[in-house]
């Protein structure tokens, strides 16, 4: 065995059981585990008939390495088994979508008015010229006018690349170039904070280099004129004004199982976004599967995922797996602490939301706000909490168990990715303990493993997160360069193995810890340190909310840890406290991991996603000249952090 890719340092031991009345009616069970791991392929199977086809299939997997190819001849339609699939029963008239805007607003669209919605849109599209196979690019706020343009595009067979309405118009030109979109459907602006996000704008900017579009489709958000924008006679067109000759019926086109249904673009090392191609059969019985069962789907559900629809998580986990699986979806435009930072728990306790599905990042906010936010509010009608986007540190999981959970709601930290389409390691609620900081087990029907650099599986201990055998969901290959998917996600070992680019730990108990990016991975004096492991120790202490660790070149180890620090509520770091916060760290997980230096901020570089940008850290305690800064929610906090790190090296 080769030597070990992480060092295994942080140490957790309290489990969680399932409360018994969730375990007794939990819609997943152990036994779903076993009937997975007899018969891989038939669980898949049995699940892909509980959704509508046209045609059925003749053969499940074709599986030729790197390429899989699931429910092959079979032919479907994925907006008609979100919408078309619940309207001869009761779920007719139930509530699909819940809206709330920034400014209050709300509306309700019942699963027969979004189904009319969306063909209505379905027609107007194709009287653009839109078919089957052309690409439609999607920049909008998080409108209900999104979900419609997705499914519309779902239901005529056109292959949608929705692009988050927070990058700038140089990300939306590279998305719309690389894969030729014909139209864009956007909106005049949307709210943040208060503030107007005129998005027609910024959109024209990049308009001015898309060759391919024929068209932009713009939603009013607002009055007429309350964001102003310029519509350039014969391209641009208002949503309201196409729709009103729309006819209302739009029949679903039959797709092959392994027909594109969208391409979503994540960022590459390279700088090339890569765009991710996910097809219509497999994708539809991965999220469909994995919503029911991670989230515990019941009829009377109100669910609420708080990501943004320009995400894979907005595509798998608030428009295609819960409306598979006919759930009420509860959808919020603006941000968490606008007016006030308790707006998240105002919005569950009026809806009564009873899943609620977020990031660490988020969670780690809250707990900066303060525990008496969430305290004001009635949040009993939550049964089942959730985490996405990165790994969740173990005290963070406590806090949330704890002030949103009243020690009574299972939580699932789920790992996954915008390549594997849906969830891929998570407890099932009702089915397993709980571990604060583990992912858990991967879910039944997915092959996930702990290799070292070798490709040996390491049956406990740390190494890198593998993927062996194929699941419906995964991505086919990326938008025009196959070669680059074949040397990204499977030359690191036989050709068949996906790496997911994470480092992982197993327990004894079969359970994941998710490490990090192994890009991420801090090599002090030998030992190979995850970054992860270091930031939950610092948030173990109760003065810290938020944490992120970067390698600094170091003489005698090779590289040292730089540890940036927010802290709770109006806490002010001083010289005294750092070195109570390298102590922790030492005490916590070993000497080798002590911080070489610690540096207060207010906030940390973040994506618009709300993920922390690693890379610009480095930059920053490495002295060099900023990366990138295009996609931070707020790149004057690098600036910011380059300051306090010069004052405190001066």
């Amino acid at each position: 065995m080769s030597d070990p890719v992480f060092s295994d340092l942080l140490k957790e031991e309290r489990v969680f059981a399932p409360p018994p009345a969730f375990a007794a009616d939990a819609v997943g069970t152990p036994a779903l585990y076993q009937r997975a791991a007899a018969d891989p392929l038939k669980f898949w199977e049995d699940h892909a008939s509980e959704l509508e086809w046209f045609e059925p299939w003749q053969q499940v997997l074709d599986w030729q390495p790197p390429h899989a190819q699931w429910f092959v001849g079979g032919r479907l339609n994925v907006s008609h088994n979100c919408l078309d699939r619940h309207l001869a029963g009761p779920r007719r008239n139930k509530a699909a979508i819940i809206w709330e805007g920034e400014n209050g607003e709300q509306r309700t669209l019942t699963y027969l008015q979004l189904h009319r919605q969306v063909c209505h849109f379905a027609n107007a599209i194709k009287s653009l010229g839109v078919v089957k196979g052309d690409r439609v690019a999607i920049y909008m706020p998080m409108l209900v006018e999104a979900a419609v343009a997705m499914l519309a595009c779902a239901r005529i067979g056109a292959i949608h690349n929705v692009v988050f309405g927070g990058f700038s118009p140089d990300s939306l030109t590279d998305r719309i170039n690389d894969s030729r979109c014909k139209i864009l459907v956007t909106a005049d602006g949307g709210w943040r904070r208060g503030k107007q996000l005129l998005l027609k704008n910024e959109a024209d900017l990049a308009l001015a280099s898309t060759p391919s579009i024929d068209h932009v489709v713009v939603v009013r958000r607002g009055a007429e004129d309350e964001f102003a924008c310029t519509m350039r006679p014969g391209r641009d067109l208002w949503y309201h004004e196409i729709m009103l000759d729309a006819p209302v019926e739009c029949r679903a086109e039959s797709m092959d199982a392994e027909d594109v249904l969208f391409i979503l673009y994540t960022s590459g090392t390279t700088g090339k976004p890569k765009g991710i191609v996910h097809t219509t059969g497999g994708y539809l019985v991965g999220t469909y599967t994995t919503s029911k069962y991670v989230f515990d789907l019941r009829e009377t559900d109100i669910y609420w995922c708080t990501a943004d629809v320009g995400w894979i998580t907005g595509h798998s986990y608030i428009i295609y797996g819960p409306l598979a699986n006919g759930a009420t979806v509860f959808m919020y435009e603006g941000a968490p602490n606008y007016p006030k930072h308790d707006r998240f728990w105002k919005i569950v306790e009026e809806h009564q939301v009873s899943i609620f599905y977020t990031a660490p990042t988020a969670i780690r906010a809250f707990m900066k706000w303060g525990d008496e936010l969430p305290a004001r509010h009635d949040l009993s009608s939550l049964r089942l909490l959730g985490t996405v986007g990165e790994p969740i540190n173990p005290e963070a999981w406590m806090w949330y168990h704890q002030n949103i959970g009243s020690e009574r709601c299972p939580i699932v930290d789920t790992w996954w990715q915008t390549e594997t389409g849906g969830i891929m390691i998570a407890n099932l609620p009702g089915a397993k303990p709980q571990k604060p900081g583990f992912a858990g087990h991967p879910l039944p029907g997915i092959s996930a493993v702990v290799l070292d650099e070798d490709g040996s599986e390491i049956a406990t201990g740390s190494g890198l997160l593998a993927i062996t055998q194929p699941w419906p969901s995964m991505l086919r290959t990326l938008w025009g360069d196959d070669e680059r998917f074949r040397q990204t996600y499977f030359s690191r070992w036989d050709g068949s193995i996906y790496f997911a680019g994470d480092g992982a730990k197993r327990d004894k108990d079969g359970y994941f810890m998710i490490l990090g990016r192994v890009d991420d991975v801090l090599n002090v004096s030998g030992h190979r340190i995850g970054t992860m492991e270091v930031e939950s120790a610092l948030v173990d202490n109760p003065v810290v909310a938020e944490a992120a660790v970067v390698g600094c070149a170091h003489e005698l180890k090779g590289q040292g840890i730089v540890a940036f620090v927010s802290l709770r509520g109006k806490l002010a770091g001083d010289e005294e406290l750092r070195d109570k916060l390298k102590q922790h760290v030492a005490k916590k997980i070993g000497a080798i991991a002590r911080p070489e230096e610690i540096i207060f901020a207010a906030d940390l570089p973040k994506t618009r996603s709300g993920k922390i940008m690693r890379r610009l850290l480095r930059d920053v305690a490495e002295g060099r000249a900023l990366g990138d800064t295009t996609t931070l929610a707020d790149p004057a906090v690098v600036e910011k952090l380059r300051t306090l790190y010069e004052d405190k090296e001066g």
